[in-house]
């Protein structure tokens, strides 16, 4: 049985010590970059007060995730802009791209194929594979080959990551294969429990448990003796 992408993440600073990062906080970073990378370029300085009430997040929450990856910020002037992506970047790693393919070229694998973001966070799509390949090659030019090319792809490419958008009822023979080419993280968006070996990292995204959360947010918005978590 494996494991699912914990809570907590242990980072080894450049000193050398280690330190325990939620999961939580590394959602977050990606959206202070983005945010960062889109403001005017005559932008010098940006303070965690700016940048919490600019993304609808707490203060003190913001202030503390900057705390983690940059110790840059000054009390009157904020974080120069330029120092604090560079700074989120070098925490998350971004400038080493890893590798993925992806397996199920349909409707949502297609437009991840379409996608050219992800390259900004380390991770590129090198290729995708599914039953019926013919005409679905992106438009970046990322090829779609037969799921029979599979093996001997991942032989000659050092692939890390496996990203399946296939039916729930083939995820988990398509995961069985990923693994068993050398594949040692699945980013899954079938809606379905995956059983892989405990050295495999899986990620899932379930896009009927966010619409659930969503729903019953917006059922419940006004009422104050909710428990729906924000």
């Amino acid at each position: 049985m494996g494991w699912e992408i914990r809570f907590f993440v242990r980072i080894c600073t450049e000193d050398g010590k280690l330190k325990r990062v939620s999961k939580a906080m590394l959602s977050r970073l990606p959206g202070y970059l983005n945010y960062l990378k889109a403001l005017p370029a005559d932008t010098v300085h940006i303070s965690a007060t700016a940048l919490a009430r600019a993304l609808d997040l707490g203060d003190v929450q913001v202030r503390k995730d900057l705390a983690v990856v940059s110790d840059g910020g000054r009390r009157k002037t904020g974080h120069q802009r330029e120092n604090l992506i560079r700074d989120i970047e070098r925490f998350l790693d971004n400038h080493n791209v890893t590798d993925a393919i992806l397996v199920g070229a349909g409707k949502l694998g297609q437009a991840l194929l379409d996608y050219s973001g992800f390259e900004v966070f380390g991770l590129k799509i090198v290729a995708g594979f599914d039953q019926h390949p013919e005409g679905k090659q992106s438009p970046e030019g990322t090829p779609v080959y037969p799921m029979e090319a599979l093996e001997a792809f991942c032989t000659g490419h050092h692939v890390s990551v496996g990203v399946i958008t296939v039916p729930a009822a083939y995820a988990q023979a398509v995961c069985d294969r990923l693994v068993a080419c050398g594949v040692e993280a699945v980013w899954n968006f079938a809606p379905v429990h995956l059983k892989v070996p405990e050295h495999i990292l899986v990620q899932n995204e379930n896009l009927a448990i966010s619409l659930t959360a969503l729903r019953m947010r917006l059922r419940n918005r006004d009422d104050p003796d909710s428990i729906i978590l924000t």
